[in-house]
């Protein structure tokens, strides 16, 4: 790994991986490392991730490994020991949203009672996202990073882990920007989840309803990041291999909205915005 240190700080990444692997998390180990000068000398987890690996027939099987890995993670939690998944940074996220998808990519402006309805449904689900029980956080726990190894799996791109809610890193998985499944086995997935991280003594909600519910409301809070990331990167960065998957998270964050009245005000907004942009079908 090779981090300049004026751009990039390797020691969040040396701390987490110690932390991952101590947990029994299958991460890079470090042969040697200069932090001073941005260079360290990390075990190679291969070359196939599980974005690369995943179909309908292996799914379930790579699925319970990255469940399996997760709980490890989370049952190895303490506070005071990552930085919180605080009300101020999960509303910075949702306020990418607004200021980057609607404003820059799409070019919408918002009347007066769009606005004061979008804060208020930020103030909604900041409040659920706060609620929930808090774990480690890999926070981009995502099949495109995540390797098939033995163990499997190997896990990446961790540096910015943080102490949040348990629901962050399932619906990731699950929701995942580049790929999609269908509703049914998502909420199978969930379910044994859920159903493990219980037997794990972890603090998921008894009651599944109500886990689910907080599983799909945290999953929203990251679909609007996520919109606005994607448009950041490409209006910022000048990079557009992203923007082209936001309509997938238009499709997550629609589910979402119509399956709770709270949520119905956004849904007329996403509404809105469908009608101006052609719709994309992913799979």
């Amino acid at each position: 790994m090779d981090a300049p240190p004026e751009r990039e700080d390797c020691r969040p990444f040396l701390r987490v991986a110690a932390l991952m692997r101590a947990a029994g998390v299958n991460v890079p180990e470090i042969l040697a490392q200069d932090p001073e000068r941005g260079f360290l000398l990390l075990t190679d987890l291969g070359m196939r991730t599980y974005l690369e690996a995943l179909d309908t027939a292996n799914a379930d099987e790579l699925f319970r490994d990255a469940v399996d890995a997760l709980i490890r993670l989370q049952r190895a939690s303490h506070p005071d020991v990552l930085p919180p998944y605080d009300e101020a940074l999960l509303r910075r996220e949702i306020d990418l949203f607004p200021q980057w998808y609607l404003a820059r990519h799409i070019g919408m402006t918002l009347d007066a009672h769009e606005r004061e309805m979008l804060a208020k449904t930020a103030t909604l689900l900041v409040a659920n996202n706060l609620a929930q029980p808090r774990v480690y956080v890999h926070r981009d726990y995502m099949p495109r990073n995540l390797m098939v190894t033995d163990p499997n799996p190997g896990v990446l791109d961790f540096q910015d882990a943080v102490f949040g809610p348990i629901t962050y890193d399932i619906v990731s998985l699950l929701r995942d920007a580049f790929v999609s499944w269908d509703e049914k086995r998502v909420l199978d997935w969930t379910v044994r989840y859920w159903e493990k991280a219980k037997r794990a003594g972890l603090p998921v909600n008894a009651d599944f309803g109500t886990f689910y519910r907080d599983f799909e409301w945290m999953g929203l809070q990251r679909h609007l990041k996520v919109l606005g990331i994607f448009a950041r990167i490409r209006h910022r960065d000048g990079k557009s291999g992203y923007v082209e998957d936001t309509p997938r998270f238009l499709r997550y964050a629609r589910g979402v909205c119509e399956r709770y009245a709270q949520l119905a005000p956004l849904l007329a907004l996403l509404d809105r915005i469908e009608r101006r942009q052609p719709s994309v079908g992913y799979t």
